[in-house]
């Protein structure tokens, strides 16, 4: 690895994300690490120039305060210790904090300002070639933002030894299926091979309310459709994923309880048959899309609106089922639709639809009908962790609504969801 690195390690503070992008925002790479780092581990990191011990108010775990390992104190490397219960060392905001980390990272420990996606690039091109070596690798490729970096990464750095499956599970958005076999088949020249699984993932998913039951179930379900599609090639040892950083720390560590579990993260099953290759794991979604125009992508692939991997299955909220989730489908189509229409493109992060199973009544044809609402979501953010609502123009979200409740069958009712992350998560399950 060429940039140099912070450690942070994980004693319980949740402003770890947000100190790690304030570091790599100077020019320095920086990862977050569980508390009780061994030795072992500690070695194997490269260029780890300083570290960071975090404290925060769920420092204790299983009754007991936890604490940095010896190996660590031991090191001889630099430590800023951050300790919510002291006097705090680094400010809360503005200049003083800034330049605490800066004497810090650049003075006390001599780290260069390295960081950048070109670097990042070689690094992963080369981690990755070392991994496989001359064998296959199989990519869940959804066409979204983090399936098509990585995409772009392997074939960089493997070439042909890569096969990409995009799987129709039934839960993407209208014409996504059409959509990722044309760009990818005919403008990228993929190896692609289309699956169509709309009735498995369905059956599986029948009356299952609990969303982190359908998470578990969608990720397992995906991982075996990949290996009765690697059992007709011939060396697949390996699967790709698009896992990034928010993933990984919102499904949670000892100290820091999860949000959600995401597919990639707490839904692969313990007897998988392939080793994982996830060159995207450390990257914050800003940073994802950086790698992808440093890889040449154009922008309509990395700027795509991003999209959950269970798909449409985390905005049917409850037990799946094929009526509401067409609902689902075709308002999510108009909002999209209108959103286009009226310049929101490109300016609002995310922005979808959901349907909860629950219906209310009202009045169609001049008789009662109970039917159910859509709650439509629009929000900003930079790298997923906290998120604002878009200021939509009230005649827009009037037009959206009266669209909605003419267009899509069993839909009388249509909300605006105004709450930002935190408190809200920007999906709903």
């Amino acid at each position: 690895m060429k940039q140099d690195m912070i450690l942070i390690l994980d004693l319980g503070s949740e402003e770890n994300p947000r100190l790690a992008r304030e570091i790599r925002a100077m020019g320095v790479y920086t990862e977050i690490h569980p508390h009780d780092l061994t030795a072992q581990a500690l070695s194997a990191l490269p260029n780890v120039k300083g570290v960071i011990l975090n404290g925060g108010p769920n420092r204790v775990v299983d009754g007991a305060e936890i604490d940095a390992s010896q190996a660590v104190y031991g090191s001889g490397l630099p430590i800023l210790s951050l300790d919510h219960r002291a006097a705090p060392a680094l400010p809360g905001s503005g200049p003083e904090r800034e330049q605490v980390l800066r004497d810090f990272v650049f003075d006390r420990c001599g780290a260069e300002p390295n960081w950048n996606m070109e670097n990042f690039i070689a690094d992963q091109v080369e981690l990755i070639r070392r991994q496989v070596g001359d064998r296959r690798v199989l990519l869940a490729l959804s066409g979204g933002v983090d399936s098509s970096v990585v995409a772009a990464l392997l074939i960089k750095a493997v070439g042909s030894q890569l096969t990409c499956v995009h799987v129709n599970h039934g839960l993407l958005r209208k014409g996504e299926p059409e959509q990722v076999v044309k760009v990818f088949r005919e403008e990228l020249g993929a190896n692609l091979i289309y699956v169509d699984a709309v009735d498995r993932f369905l059956d599986k998913l029948a009356g299952v309310a609990d969303p982190e039951q359908k998470r578990k179930i969608i990720g397992a379900e995906f991982i075996r459709v990949f290996e009765e599609e690697a059992r007709k090639l011939q060396g697949i040892a390996f699967l790709g994923q698009g896992t990034i950083y928010p993933d990984i720390i919102e499904s949670g560590t000892r100290t820091v309880k999860a949000v959600k579990s995401h597919h990639n993260v707490g839904g692969l099953p313990e007897d998988l048959d392939f080793e994982l290759v996830e060159p995207l794991k450390m990257l914050f979604k800003d940073e994802v899309r950086q790698c992808g125009a440093a890889l040449g992508l154009p922008d309509s692939m990395v700027y795509r609106q991003p999209f959950p991997g269970p798909g449409l299955g985390v905005r049917c909220l409850g037990a799946i089922t094929r009526d509401r989730l067409e609902a689902v489908r075709e308002s999510d189509a108009i909002l999209r639709e209108e959103f286009r229409k009226n310049g929101l493109e490109g300016k609002v992060w995310q922005y979808f639809t959901v349907i909860p199973d629950l219906k209310s009544v009202g009045v169609r044809e001049g008789r009662r009908a109970d039917e159910w609402p859509v709650i439509l979501r629009a929000v900003n953010t930079v790298d997923a962790m906290t998120a604002t609502v878009e200021d939509v123009p009230f005649a827009l979200l009037q037009h959206i609504t009266a669209r909605i409740t003419s267009e899509v069958k069993g839909v009388n009712r249509v909300l605006y969801d105004l709450t930002p992350k935190p408190t809200g998560t920007i999906e709903w399950e």
